[in-house]
């Protein structure tokens, strides 16, 4: 683990994922009394059917359900925001789910849901930046840690992509630990032992199903 300023643990979770494959591994770790609430992102078009849940539920200790507008945020369970909705966290611990007409950059967007976070819940949530292309996590990753939440971000090493981590590591003081994937989970752990908070598993298939080897 690479410690860049790691800060007290009275933080939720968000982990931001590049394809489905990678959300599965690093969420299947994950204990079945696990403290945080966690929402699950997952970029791709609204025109392709989205499986992630189907493959989370079939790996995951935690029981895994589509997020709906506004459902509240429960400890040691998983939401998966459905295609085509950018996702905001409401005061409250609630879901919003704006549907987008058009293709904006990034869909479901990292970066607003982690700007919603970084204002009502900054200090129970960490963000957690995975393989993946483009740099969409980067701006929410800065909000949320200038506003007291944690930022980790995976290493080039255990990266297919390393856009998505460098894009959040190349912001000044945004990332608090630099660390391989797959140590990720324990940390996790470690991090929300001492407090319930939210969980975010965001990812990209922009060019194929969950579980195929794309980009974002």
């Amino acid at each position: 683990m690479a410690p860049a300023g790691g800060r007290a643990a009275d933080r939720g979770v968000g982990v931001l994922g590049r394809r489905a494959a990678g959300t599965d591994q690093r969420a299947a770790p994950l204990p079945a009394d696990f403290p945080g609430a966690i929402i699950v992102l997952q970029r791709q078009s609204p025109d392709r059917p989205s499986y992630l849940a189907d493959i989370l539920a079939r790996n995951c200790a935690l029981p895994v359900s589509a997020a709906g507008h506004g459902a509240a945020l429960r400890a040691g369970t998983v939401a998966v925001v459905p295609p085509g909705k950018h996702a905001l966290v409401t005061t409250g611990n609630r879901l919003a789910l704006i549907s987008s007409n058009h293709p904006p950059p990034y869909r479901p967007s990292a970066d607003l849901l982690l700007t919603s976070l970084a204002l009502v819940a900054a200090r129970r949530t960490i963000a957690v930046i995975l393989s993946g292309g483009g740099s969409d996590g980067a701006t929410g990753a800065v909000a949320l840690h200038d506003f007291g939440g944690t930022v980790i971000a995976a290493d080039k090493a255990s990266s297919a992509h390393f856009a998505m981590p460098e894009a959040a590591i190349s912001r000044d003081d945004a990332v608090d630990y630099v660390l391989p994937a797959d140590d990720i989970p324990a940390l996790l752990v470690s991090l929300t032992r001492s407090a319930a908070g939210q969980v975010l598993l965001s990812g990209d298939t922009g060019h194929g199903l969950p579980g195929g080897d794309v980009a974002g």
